[in-house]
């Protein structure tokens, strides 16, 4: 498979961003086993609205104080009745099973990833 090629201008577009997790819920309106994710992204962009497929792997328990990555600056996308407001990062397995991209250390929410 070839890999398309984005220029620098088109990536630097892509606004990335480090949150914490404030909230997780299930959510069995989605068609894929998935949580409702409420994220801290700290000033100015604030708490904003993501689902994720990331049932195999997390409970929700641990999910609560998490950092993650997250694209911030998509348009919005509805999905059921919900809005997802940012697109959360993470590798995909071999068996679907997604693994969340996270800080080693903790840093301020809302830090820009590049």
């Amino acid at each position: 498979m070839e890999t398309p090629q984005l220029s620098w201008s088109e990536f630097e577009k892509v606004v990335m961003r480090v949150g914490t997790i404030l909230a997780v819920d299930d959510f069995p309106e989605a068609r894929k086993p998935a949580y409702k994710l409420r994220i801290d992204f700290g000033k100015p962009i604030g708490i904003l609205k993501s689902s994720a497929q990331i049932t195999e792997r997390y409970d929700k328990a641990d999910l609560i104080g998490k950092q993650i990555v997250a694209v911030v600056n998509f348009p919005k996308k509805q999905i059921g009745k919900w809005i997802s407001d940012c697109l959360v990062l993470g590798a995909v397995g071999l068996d679907n099973d997604i693994v969340l991209l996270t800080s080693d250390f903790k840093v301020a929410n809302g830090l820009q990833v590049g």
